[in-house]
């Protein structure tokens, strides 16, 4: 068995290899013969064999713990990567040696990064093809080309090369490469290198694990010049094949990276590309009088590239999709379960353009239907592009006022924040099996949800906010702690505490005295307390301490509270009163001071 052994500075003068030094080279060569470590595999695939497979999960193991100094971890790189040398394809395309060499690439120099893309192109680059679209190699070639993030002026053009050969593969084989599930990956991190930023490395999904449509961070990086004609000769090749765009998933995911890259590295291109698009998608035939989008809209594939050319459209070509395309069609497709995804992102995209009224009247006559399909995004997203853009809040506060059936009589306002929160009708919300068969309207507050959640949190920006706070103020003590602690609920009651007036929130304050020791102890509870503290007036943090104090031990021992105890400094509330005082009296200044600078 191979033994992680310590890596020894190479004596001067020795000719002892390197690869030997390191525990990680030449022995694994002298116990494998050249056709072990190219194995048949099922169907006359080469495969490496099994000794391999254990030489290299060896060297993941070893990746996992960390080196004295640089010398010993370029060392080991270099002494894996002579492992690696002649069978880069194979490693590559195997699961074990694909995920070392994933992990390994990082730490490489550019020049062996070079080195190990051009033995995986082959002598003309065009063995790029078949290690791209291969499960294991696919992910190789990324991490490969990920690496020239890291080029600078005065290192080598190798990479440089290798990745310009790559492009040119997937120029000549475009429409095979977009529409391979694992090639079309090579291609979108190929469009972020050429465009100059990257996210952070793609990983394999897992059960359990986080939400996968979260947009990545990208990361901003110098590039050659060669890289901008490159980019411009890519998308050209690209748009040739812009019919599978809207046909096929994986190629509409491709076209998706194009038109974001090129809208935040080069804009104009990005115009052009959309314009394009565009033009290719309306120019498609369909029933007489119907515009195409309204099919497009509605496919799974096409739908979300619309998505993205809305969101990064221009006002001009916003005002035309509505006007020419999607005028009296919004709550037919704010109905469809696909085509309201699309209706969201131009509700947001429109929060401020001059449209915005035209598709509010039209949207607001569906609200009612839209929240019995079931499609709470699209209302939550007029209540945010209202609060964005100032415009329509009143009418649409009474729309779901009566959406939710509490407009009439007056006297059931007060009862709005427990139904939106919900997402729920009065009649459904207060309902009992009574004797009576009455309604019942002592509920204790419960079914908060998170689009409910957000929904509130979009009205609580409104100007006229009364009554919501109304309606807050009406809920009990219990009721309050229960927002509090819950995971939607929480941000509803801190947006509202903390955007009221000194005035408004000391009302609230009030209804939750005898609730803040419970509340510290919450995980939730104990944010929404921050929160609340940080915008409280001297006053109203005093209040709030003189509470807390007297559940000292309590407090300090709980894995929440005890971060609120150091937070408000209430050791110095016991001790030294006045100073406590003279400390927070100077933060509300610097606050409010702050304050009318942003105003």
């Amino acid at each position: 068995m191979l033994e992680k052994a310590e890596v020894k500075k190479p004596q001067k003068g020795g000719t002892k290899k390197r690869g030997q030094a390191a525990g990680y080279g030449g022995e694994s060569k002298r116990k494998k013969t050249e056709d072990e470590s190219k194995a048949e595999g099922d169907g006359g695939e080469k495969r490496l064999d099994a000794l391999s497979v254990g030489y290299y999960r060896r060297v993941g193991e070893r990746l996992n713990d960390d080196f004295e100094d640089a010398e010993e971890r370029d060392m080991f790189v270099e002494n894996v990567l002579n492992e690696v040398k002649g069978n880069a394809g194979l490693v590559a395309m195997d699961c074990t040696g694909s995920i070392t060499l994933q992990r390994l690439l990082p730490l490489s120099s550019l020049d062996q990064v070079a080195k190990v893309m051009a033995e995986l192109g082959g002598k003309s680059g065009a063995d790029f093809k078949a290690v791209s679209c291969d499960r294991c190699g696919g992910h190789v070639v990324e991490s490969a080309v990920r690496q020239l993030s890291r080029l600078t002026d005065d290192e080598s053009e190798l990479l440089e090369v290798q990745v310009l050969s790559l492009s040119q593969v997937v120029r000549d084989n475009s429409a095979e490469f977009i529409k391979h599930v694992h090639g079309s990956h090579v291609v979108r991190t190929l469009l972020h290198v050429l465009a100059g930023c990257v996210g952070p490395p793609r990983t394999e999904s897992r059960p359990g694990g986080k939400k996968r449509n979260v947009c990545p961070q990208l990361t901003d990086f110098e590039i050659p010049t060669t890289f901008w004609y490159e980019m411009k000769s890519l998308t050209e090749t690209l748009m040739d094949s812009v019919k599978l765009s809207v046909t096929d998933s994986v190629a509409s995911a491709v076209f998706q990276a194009m038109l974001t890259v090129s809208h935040r590295k080069r804009p104009k291109l990005c115009k052009q590309l959309i314009r394009r698009i565009m033009d290719y998608l309306t120019s498609c035939s369909a029933a007489p009088g119907v515009s195409p989008l309204l099919v497009f809209l509605k496919d799974q594939a096409s739908s979300h590239l619309i998505e993205t050319i809305i969101q990064l459209s221009p006002k001009s070509l916003l005002r035309d999709l509505y006007k020419n395309h999607l005028k009296g069609h919004l709550v037919d497709l704010a109905l469809h379960p696909i085509a309201n995804f699309p209706v969201q992102r131009l509700t947001a995209a429109s929060a401020k353009c001059k449209m915005f009224p035209r598709l509010f009247d039209e949207l607001v006559q569906g609200v009612e239907a839209i929240l019995a399909a079931g499609h709470m995004g699209v209302v939550v997203q007029l209540a945010e592009s209202c609060a964005e853009g100032e415009e329509r809040q009143g009418e649409l506060m009474q729309c779901l006022l009566q959406a939710f059936h509490c407009a009439e009589p007056g006297s059931r306002h007060v009862h709005c924040l427990p139904l939106f929160m919900s997402l729920l009708t009065y009649d459904v919300y207060y309902h009992r099996d009574t004797a009576e068969g009455g309604v019942q309207t002592e509920v204790p507050l419960s079914s908060i949800c998170y689009h409910g959640s957000r929904m509130v949190q979009a009205l609580a920006r409104f100007q006229e906010r009364s009554i919501l706070l109304s309606s807050l103020r009406t809920l009990t003590s219990a009721d309050l702690l229960t927002l509090a602690s819950h995971p939607a609920g929480s941000h509803v009651l801190q947006v509202l505490i903390t955007t009221s007036s000194d005035k408004g929130r000391g009302k609230i304050l009030k209804r939750l005295e005898g609730q803040y020791v419970q509340m510290a102890c919450s995980r939730l509870g104990s944010r929404v307390l921050e929160a609340v503290w940080n915008s409280a007036s001297v006053s109203q943090r005093q209040n709030i301490a003189q509470e807390l104090v007297p559940s000292e031990s309590q407090l300090r021992s709980d894995q929440f509270a005890r971060h609120v105890w150091a937070k408000f400094a209430l050791s110095h509330f016991i001790s030294r009163r006045a100073h406590w005082q003279e400390i927070q009296s100077g933060e509300s200044k610097k606050r409010k001071l702050f304050s009318d600078i942003l105003e």
